[in-house]
């Protein structure tokens, strides 16, 4: 497991430490050049960036088991947004990948 308040640069990976505020520096980080920045497996992350308006494309992955519980991905964003599906995929497994767009972009 990785302690996050330990984590110095430079990253043994591609990627960027973010020290500060998430938001601003995400939208700092997409003002530049290069390629997509992903983010997996975080749901606090994903609203923070979504109430700033910051994601461009959310890929949800479906797994074929019921947990009996859990969180909501959504469930703290205040206003609704529309979700455009652009691309879907069905595998072997049973996993179905969907993604999609914020409408209109």
């Amino acid at each position: 497991m990785v302690d996050e308040t330990t984590l110095q640069e430079p990253l043994a990976w591609n990627a960027s430490l973010i020290k500060g505020d998430v938001a601003e520096e995400v939208s700092r980080l997409k003002q530049q050049p290069g390629k997509d920045i992903v983010a997996f497996g975080s749901g606090d992350l994903v609203k923070t960036l979504m109430r700033r308006d910051l994601i461009d494309e959310c890929r949800l992955m479906v797994f074929p088991i019921i947990p009996g519980t859990g969180k909501r991905l959504f469930e703290d964003v205040e206003d609704g947004r529309a979700l455009e599906l652009v691309d879907s995929k069905t595998f072997g497994t049973g996993v179905v990948s969907l993604d999609y767009r914020p409408e209109g972009r």
